[in-house]
């Protein structure tokens, strides 16, 4: 199997069409049948009007099948509390995701570098 139960994962939508929302996921797996999963974690859906992902502040549970190319997702280290990640611009390097400790993802593809 190429994902386990317990692996978090960082998991972007890929947008389909000009100004459709952008979101994010973020969490662990609690089950999967090959590449299909259920995910425990939090929802980061893109505020305009702060020009950030915003953090949705209750835990969901969703299903994402990370083979599918509707998705990007990104394995993250078993030791980040994802209760404390939220996403900042970093000069030089752009927007990434960060637990303001060890945990720093960079997430440039999605967006311009600043």
């Amino acid at each position: 199997m190429i994902i386990e139960i317990g692996e978090k994962v960082h998991v972007a939508y890929r947008a389909l069409y000009d100004n459709s929302t952008r979101r994010h996921f973020l969490g662990e797996v609690v089950a999967c049948d090959g590449a299909v999963c259920r995910i425990r974690g939090y929802a980061f859906v893109f505020d305009a009007k702060a020009g950030t992902f915003m953090r949705k502040p209750e835990t969901r549970v969703t299903f994402i099948d990370l083979a599918e190319s509707g998705y990007v997702a990104n394995v993250v280290d078993p030791g980040v509390d994802i209760t404390s990640v939220s996403y900042r611009y970093e000069r030089g390097v752009g927007l990434v995701a960060t637990d303001d400790k060890s945990f720093i993802l960079n997430i440039n593809e999605f967006g311009t570098k600043a």
